[in-house]
């Protein structure tokens, strides 16, 4: 056996730089700022809408052969 270690993830806070605003602040993974992300959330938000769509009806490009026809 080789004795191979696995090594967990560490995702404790540390300090990076906002890539938008340039701002340090402590982060998991390097990203934007709290306050980049509620401007950013709050600039796009959409609004959501239920749209009516009408049912899919298959058709049929293709005439059935004799064999699919065929009763038994």
């Amino acid at each position: 056996m080789l004795g191979l270690v696995m090594d967990q993830a560490d995702f404790s806070p540390i300090d990076s730089e906002c890539l938008r605003c340039h701002a340090h602040e402590a982060m998991r993974v390097p990203g934007l700022c709290a306050s980049c992300r509620d401007e950013l959330g709050t600039k796009f938000a959409a609004d959501v809408k239920n749209i009516e769509v009408a049912r899919y009806e298959p058709t049929m490009h293709v005439t059935p052969n004799a064999v699919a026809l065929k009763d038994d």
